[in-house]
Protein backbone atom coordinates (compact mmCIF):
# COMPACT_ATOMS: atom_id res chain seq x y z
CA UNK A 1 0.00 0.00 0.00
CA UNK A 2 1.55 3.41 -0.70
CA UNK A 3 1.17 6.57 1.48
CA UNK A 4 -2.01 7.91 -0.78
CA UNK A 5 -4.02 4.62 -0.61
CA UNK A 6 -2.94 4.15 3.19
CA UNK A 7 -4.99 7.93 3.52
CA UNK A 8 -7.47 7.52 1.57
CA UNK A 9 -8.76 3.99 2.63
CA UNK A 10 -8.09 4.40 6.46
CA UNK A 11 -11.10 3.94 8.41
CA UNK A 12 -11.71 4.29 12.09
CA UNK A 13 -12.73 0.67 13.78
CA UNK A 14 -14.59 0.53 16.68
CA UNK A 15 -14.76 -3.69 17.63
CA UNK A 16 -11.69 -5.40 17.84
CA UNK A 17 -10.73 -9.35 17.98
CA UNK A 18 -9.87 -10.48 21.36
CA UNK A 19 -6.38 -10.60 19.91
CA UNK A 20 -3.00 -8.96 20.95
CA UNK A 21 -0.84 -6.58 19.53
CA UNK A 22 2.90 -7.60 19.10
CA UNK A 23 5.54 -5.42 20.83
CA UNK A 24 6.89 -4.98 17.30
CA UNK A 25 3.69 -3.63 15.80
CA UNK A 26 3.24 -1.48 18.96
CA UNK A 27 6.90 -0.24 18.51
CA UNK A 28 6.46 0.86 14.59
CA UNK A 29 3.10 3.05 15.56
CA UNK A 30 4.83 4.97 18.44
CA UNK A 31 7.65 5.18 16.14
CA UNK A 32 5.85 6.29 13.29
CA UNK A 33 4.09 8.97 15.99
CA UNK A 34 7.58 10.32 17.22
CA UNK A 35 8.58 10.65 13.21
CA UNK A 36 5.54 13.69 13.01
CA UNK A 37 6.76 17.01 12.88
CA UNK A 38 5.90 19.65 15.99
CA UNK A 39 6.43 22.86 16.07
CA UNK A 40 10.46 24.05 16.24
CA UNK A 41 11.04 20.35 16.66
CA UNK A 42 9.62 20.60 20.23
CA UNK A 43 8.04 16.67 19.96
CA UNK A 44 5.74 17.88 23.13
CA UNK A 45 3.89 14.82 23.65
CA UNK A 46 3.95 12.01 25.84
CA UNK A 47 2.13 8.56 25.34
CA UNK A 48 0.82 6.44 27.69
CA UNK A 49 0.48 2.91 26.06
CA UNK A 50 -2.16 0.51 28.16
CA UNK A 51 -2.93 -2.78 27.44
CA UNK A 52 -4.06 -3.54 31.03
CA UNK A 53 -7.61 -4.14 30.51
CA UNK A 54 -9.02 -2.70 33.77
CA UNK A 55 -6.51 0.88 33.49
CA UNK A 56 -8.60 0.07 29.45
CA UNK A 57 -12.35 0.28 31.03
CA UNK A 58 -11.72 3.02 33.50
CA UNK A 59 -10.38 5.36 30.89
CA UNK A 60 -13.41 4.74 28.59
CA UNK A 61 -15.26 5.42 31.64
CA UNK A 62 -13.72 8.70 32.19
CA UNK A 63 -14.31 10.10 28.58
CA UNK A 64 -17.54 8.93 28.68
CA UNK A 65 -19.93 6.17 26.11
CA UNK A 66 -18.16 7.53 22.90
CA UNK A 67 -15.10 5.78 24.41
CA UNK A 68 -16.30 2.25 24.85
CA UNK A 69 -14.47 0.70 21.76
CA UNK A 70 -11.32 0.96 24.47
CA UNK A 71 -12.61 -1.55 26.71
CA UNK A 72 -12.81 -4.11 23.75
CA UNK A 73 -9.15 -2.65 22.39
CA UNK A 74 -5.72 -4.88 22.41
CA UNK A 75 -3.92 -1.08 23.26
CA UNK A 76 -5.27 2.46 24.64
CA UNK A 77 -2.48 5.49 23.75
CA UNK A 78 -3.52 8.57 25.62
CA UNK A 79 -1.74 11.68 23.99
CA UNK A 80 -0.57 14.08 26.17
CA UNK A 81 0.78 17.65 25.25
CA UNK A 82 3.89 18.82 27.58
CA UNK A 83 3.01 21.91 28.39
CA UNK A 84 7.57 21.79 29.10
CA UNK A 85 8.60 21.67 25.61
CA UNK A 86 6.28 23.60 23.78
CA UNK A 87 7.08 26.11 22.32
CA UNK A 88 7.19 29.39 24.78
CA UNK A 89 5.73 31.97 22.49
CA UNK A 90 3.08 30.25 21.33
CA UNK A 91 2.49 26.78 23.50
CA UNK A 92 -0.51 25.82 22.02
CA UNK A 93 0.90 24.40 19.31
CA UNK A 94 1.23 21.79 21.45
CA UNK A 95 -2.20 20.72 20.44
CA UNK A 96 -1.39 21.06 16.53
CA UNK A 97 1.63 18.51 17.51
CA UNK A 98 -0.98 15.88 19.18
CA UNK A 99 -3.28 15.92 16.60
CA UNK A 100 -0.32 15.06 13.65
CA UNK A 101 1.28 12.46 16.34
CA UNK A 102 -2.38 10.73 16.51
CA UNK A 103 -2.93 10.89 12.97
CA UNK A 104 0.75 9.40 12.34
CA UNK A 105 -0.15 6.62 14.46
CA UNK A 106 -3.61 5.25 12.62
CA UNK A 107 -1.99 5.37 9.65
CA UNK A 108 0.63 3.00 10.66
CA UNK A 109 -1.96 0.85 12.39
CA UNK A 110 -3.61 0.59 9.33
CA UNK A 111 -0.36 -0.20 7.19
CA UNK A 112 0.18 -3.31 9.69
CA UNK A 113 -3.60 -4.16 9.45
CA UNK A 114 -4.32 -3.08 12.34
CA UNK A 115 -7.42 -1.18 13.14
CA UNK A 116 -7.64 2.44 15.29
CA UNK A 117 -10.41 4.72 16.32
CA UNK A 118 -9.78 8.22 17.96
CA UNK A 119 -11.47 9.47 20.64
CA UNK A 120 -11.34 13.13 21.43
CA UNK A 121 -10.61 14.48 24.71
CA UNK A 122 -8.75 17.89 24.74
CA UNK A 123 -11.04 20.32 24.86
CA UNK A 124 -13.39 18.82 26.74
CA UNK A 125 -12.26 19.63 30.04
CA UNK A 126 -14.54 16.92 32.11
CA UNK A 127 -13.00 14.43 29.66
CA UNK A 128 -9.59 16.43 30.32
CA UNK A 129 -9.80 16.22 34.37
CA UNK A 130 -11.16 12.55 34.31
CA UNK A 131 -7.94 11.32 32.38
CA UNK A 132 -5.60 14.02 34.94
CA UNK A 133 -7.24 12.21 38.10
CA UNK A 134 -7.04 8.82 36.52
CA UNK A 135 -3.28 8.96 35.77
CA UNK A 136 -2.49 11.79 38.78
CA UNK A 137 -0.73 13.59 35.87
CA UNK A 138 1.47 16.58 36.36
CA UNK A 139 0.12 20.14 35.82
CA UNK A 140 2.49 19.87 32.41
CA UNK A 141 0.93 17.32 30.81
CA UNK A 142 -2.71 17.97 29.42
CA UNK A 143 -4.69 15.03 27.92
CA UNK A 144 -5.27 15.40 23.66
CA UNK A 145 -6.61 12.46 22.69
CA UNK A 146 -6.96 8.30 22.82
CA UNK A 147 -6.18 6.40 20.29
CA UNK A 148 -7.81 2.42 20.34
CA UNK A 149 -6.25 -0.17 18.55
CA UNK A 150 -6.79 -3.86 17.62
CA UNK A 151 -6.88 -6.10 15.11
CA UNK A 152 -10.58 -5.57 13.19
CA UNK A 153 -13.76 -7.43 14.01
CA UNK A 154 -15.78 -5.56 11.28
CA UNK A 155 -16.04 -4.92 7.28
CA UNK A 156 -18.83 -3.11 5.63
CA UNK A 157 -18.50 -2.59 2.18
CA UNK A 158 -18.22 0.47 -0.03
CA UNK A 159 -22.02 2.24 -0.62
CA UNK A 160 -23.02 1.93 -4.79
CA UNK A 161 -21.33 4.58 -5.74
CA UNK A 162 -17.92 3.93 -4.44
CA UNK A 163 -15.91 6.63 -2.09
CA UNK A 164 -17.91 9.53 -1.18
CA UNK A 165 -21.49 7.98 -1.56
CA UNK A 166 -23.69 7.25 1.55
CA UNK A 167 -23.62 7.90 5.21
CA UNK A 168 -21.29 6.07 6.87
CA UNK A 169 -20.78 6.30 10.16
CA UNK A 170 -20.12 9.50 12.19
CA UNK A 171 -15.93 9.82 13.07
CA UNK A 172 -15.04 6.92 10.11
CA UNK A 173 -15.96 8.57 6.78
CA UNK A 174 -18.19 7.39 4.20
CA UNK A 175 -18.57 3.29 3.97
CA UNK A 176 -16.76 2.61 7.16
CA UNK A 177 -13.82 0.69 7.94
CA UNK A 178 -11.61 -0.68 5.06
CA UNK A 179 -8.78 -3.75 5.34
CA UNK A 180 -5.65 -3.15 4.88
CA UNK A 181 -3.03 -5.65 3.38
CA UNK A 182 -1.42 -6.48 6.62
CA UNK A 183 1.72 -6.47 8.13
CA UNK A 184 5.05 -5.63 5.62
CA UNK A 185 7.82 -8.40 6.37
CA UNK A 186 11.07 -7.54 8.29
CA UNK A 187 11.53 -5.19 11.46
CA UNK A 188 10.16 -2.06 12.42
CA UNK A 189 11.38 0.75 10.00
CA UNK A 190 14.61 2.51 11.68
CA UNK A 191 14.81 5.93 12.49
CA UNK A 192 17.79 8.95 12.90
CA UNK A 193 19.18 8.36 16.01
CA UNK A 194 17.61 10.48 19.09
CA UNK A 195 14.29 10.39 17.21
CA UNK A 196 12.23 7.76 19.16
CA UNK A 197 12.24 8.40 22.97
CA UNK A 198 11.55 6.07 25.06
CA UNK A 199 11.57 8.62 28.05
CA UNK A 200 8.19 9.97 26.05
CA UNK A 201 6.80 6.32 26.72
CA UNK A 202 4.93 5.51 29.93
CA UNK A 203 3.24 1.72 30.58
CA UNK A 204 -0.13 1.50 31.96
CA UNK A 205 0.65 4.40 34.03
CA UNK A 206 2.18 7.90 34.29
Amino acid sequence: MDALENIMTRRSVRRFLDKPVSDRDLETILRAGMAGPSCVNARDWHFIVVRDREVLARMAAANGRPADPLKRAAVGILICGDLERAFKPAPDYWIIDGAIAGQNMCLAAYSLGIGSVWLGTYPQMERVKGQIDLFGLPDTAVPHSILAFGWPDESKEEPPGGPGEGPGVPGEGPGGPAKAPGRPEGPPPQMKKGEYEESRLHWDKW
